[in-house]
């Protein structure tokens, strides 16, 4: 698919690709002052819209930020901006800036918020064959800000953070980077959560961390199945202990891992229970369930 046929939604106007473009004043841009979230279609439906709209309504709240437009009317955007864009399998971004403040001023309750959504080709942050035969990843250096500065559940454009551990994980030559609280504890990557396996059983990291859809997803689909699964803190000896490791995202679903730091995870090979987590969240999405149909045949 080229460029010129995909559209974004700036500020009120549908336009092409090439021609979306905010102020360089913008705050979002020159502060990272915006919150966002993202969405994904499959096969002509988006995964979890509403849920990912109360998320985003979340974040509003939390940076006192207000979008320009209602949940619903925003909704319709997201759809539209799609559609426009004729992805069946899409990943899709929402975003809301502080705006621009009147020229000369620095108080920036006085910017009007902007809003961007667009619609680009499904993004996977480890490919199909990644996927297939297992990721690599490092614990960075670079730590997980703590609560008391930037809360990890308000998902905003503040990601210098996660661009330095991404960065050291690929100059390392690996696939992904996870990231460590101050005190040790695992929290997540950028843009992934973190699921460990150990004796038939699931646990994820219950703070520090963006509470993901797709994490909420895995948890949603353990209870439906019986498989026993928990939030419980976690350290990097969990990690190299593990039967199985597993990162969530909407950039790609469950993702199995087979080393960190250079050790194999559990026999070095995709585990059997995140393979089946696997196969129960793509069924689901297969399935259309939860899912808002972007294209009329769709319904």
């Amino acid at each position: 698919m080229s460029n010129e046929s995909l559209f974004a939604y700036v500020n009120g106007e549908y336009v092409p690709r090439d021609q979306a473009k905010i102020s360089v004043f913008d705050v979002g841009f020159l502060r990272g002052d915006a919150v966002f979230d993202t969405t994904s279609a499959w096969k002509g439906r988006i995964f979890k819209l509403s849920a990912h709209l109360e998320r985003l309504e979340s974040s509003l709240r939390a940076a006192r930020l207000s979008c320009p437009l209602s949940l619903e009317e925003l909704r319709g955007v997201i759809i539209e901006t799609t559609r426009r864009s004729g992805l069946r399998n899409a990943y899709i971004q929402t975003i809301v800036t502080r705006g621009e403040p009147p020229f000369g001023v620095r108080d920036i309750t006085q910017c009007r918020p902007g809003l961007i959504v667009f619609a680009i080709p499904y993004v996977f942050i480890l490919n199909p064959e990644q996927v297939r035969t297992g990721g690599r990843a490092m614990i960075a250096a670079t730590r997980a800000l703590p609560a008391q500065c930037l809360d990890p559940k308000i998902k905003s454009l503040s990601r210098l953070h996660f661009d330095l551990a991404m960065l050291q994980g690929k100059a390392a030559g690996m696939d992904v980077s996870i990231m460590l609280d101050l005190d040790g504890h695992v929290t997540e990557g950028p843009g992934f959560n973190v699921f460990v396996a150990k004796g038939g059983v699931l646990f994820s990291p219950p703070e520090g961390i963006l509470m993901g859809i797709t994490r909420q997803t895995v948890f949603e689909l353990a209870a439906e199945q019986r498989i026993p699964a928990r939030e419980a803190q976690l350290t990097a000896y969990d990690l190299y202990a593990a039967d199985e490791v597993f990162l969530t995202s909407t950039a790609g679903g469950i993702m199995p891992l087979v080393e960190i730091d250079g050790h194999p995870i559990g026999d070095g090979k995709p585990g059997p229970l995140g393979q089946r987590v696997h196969g129960l969240y793509w069924a689901l999405r297969e399935s259309g369930r939860h899912g808002t149909p972007v294209f009329p045949e769709s319904t």
